[in-house]
């Protein structure tokens, strides 16, 4: 193997993508083209390591099936750190085909890893936890085991299983260390901190408190109605109702669960859910309509009572209950700029014009908020100019993957 190629292949598989830069920034041949655009990746400049790594396939050629596919694997990765997820199943696929019937054990292994990692991203939380279980990650590099763990982390942390997350980090930390990748370090210390930090405000009884994830997942596995402003569903016991995609019935909701165990007035209603200035009888007919319909979303757990004023929760027709208890969780707004975490933390990519406007701040004040978040490492742009996006670092987000040589110590 030509020594510059291996050094350079070391380096990257060490977390040291300037240094691989300084042996093949340079040379045009195709391995060389790999490499930079591995460390462009891993620098963040994700463009040009995609450019790079399509020319870096196309120079390899049809007759080198296996670079080829190592080629689509970085890029694959590249466009997971994008989230450009369109068709992203497909290669993924085809990728581990090819190690698969080329013997190349440990390239495979990655592609599985990061299909469940889109998976992850998509929402197919099952899927992904049932493709992380089927994989050996005792057999895997330091390196991978960290991705395996962190990945199980995340799945944990959006289960609110604030145990199994802690158990998966520390096994993360471990493989981490043993990888030498500062940057594996850092994402394991960033989850860290995380799990440490407040995850919600409590509202019951008229009072907030602050809540960690340990507090939340303990409250959810109660009796107690939890009307979650986090995920925007209804929780009592094992039974999960999400208004995700009903948002006036989760405001509706979250009304009269903050003014448990008292009503809520008609027009207190029309002024919070419709913004209207006075509930006249269109408004009034119309917040009759929606509380029908909450009353057959929430049927499973609660009920909605009529009172002379207004509203009320009451206990579920369908579940037999002598008291109802009733939780509000909301985002951890006192925090500095909670609210535009709390945007960004389904992990999806944002401009920031999309944030302002969601927000109701002028793009000024979103920018300063956007430069202090980004400063701590808890927000990162995509993209330059107009196509800028931001989102929050999500667990195994950086591309690391350095095995398209067959050098020994990117094994």
């Amino acid at each position: 193997m030509d020594p510059s190629i291996e050094a350079a292949a070391r380096a990257l598989a060490a977390g040291d993508p300037l240094s691989a830069l300084n042996r093949v920034a340079l040379r045009d041949d195709a391995a060389a083209l790999a490499l930079r655009g591995i460390a462009m990746a891993q620098i963040g400049d994700m463009a040009r390591a995609r450019g790079l790594v399509r020319r870096a396939a196309r120079a390899f050629g049809a007759q080198a099936a296996v670079a080829r596919a190592r080629c689509r694997l970085v890029e694959a990765e590249i466009a997971l750190a994008t989230r450009k997820l369109a068709g992203l199943e497909q290669a993924l696929d085809d990728a581990q085909a090819v190690f698969d019937s080329h013997g190349d054990g440990v390239n495979a292994l990655y592609a599985r890893l990061l299909q469940a990692r889109r998976r992850l991203l998509t929402g197919d939380v099952e899927q992904a936890r049932a493709a992380l279980v089927a994989i050996d990650a005792a057999v895997a590099p330091p390196a991978m085991r960290a991705l395996h763990a962190l990945l199980l982390a995340g799945i944990a942390l959006r289960q609110m299983q604030a145990r199994s997350a802690r158990l998966a980090l520390d096994r993360a930390a471990r493989a981490a260390h043993g990888s030498g990748v500062a940057a594996l370090i850092a994402e394991v210390e960033g989850m860290r901190r995380a799990l440490a930090a407040p995850t919600a405000c409590l509202h019951v009884d008229g009072a907030v408190r602050l809540l960690r994830l340990d507090d939340v997942e303990a409250l959810l596995n109660t009796s107690t109605l939890v009307i979650d402003g986090c995920r925007h569903a209804v929780q009592s016991g094992a039974t999960t109702i999400s208004l995700a995609r009903r948002p006036l019935l989760f405001r509706l909701a979250r009304a009269l669960g903050e003014a448990w165990p008292g009503d809520v007035p008609r027009a207190a209603l029309v002024q919070r859910i419709f913004r209207g200035k006075a509930a006249d009888e269109s408004y009034r007919a119309r917040l009759r309509v929606e509380i029908g319909r909450l009353r057959a979303a929430l049927r499973p757990v609660a009920g909605i009572r009529a009172t002379a004023a207004g509203y009320a929760l009451a206990p579920g027709v369908d579940i037999p209950a002598p008291a109802l208890a009733v939780a509000v969780l909301t985002p951890p707004v006192d925090l500095p700029n909670a609210d535009l975490l709390a945007l960004l933390a389904d992990g999806e990519a944002w401009s920031s014009s999309a944030l302002a406007l969601a927000l109701g701040v002028s793009q000024r004040t979103l920018q300063r908020a956007l430069d202090s978040l980004a400063g701590q490492g808890r927000v990162r742009a995509l993209g330059r100019g107009r196509a800028r996006r931001w989102t929050v670092p999500q667990g195994a987000d950086i591309t690391t993957n350095f095995l398209l040589t067959d050098a020994p110590a990117a094994a």
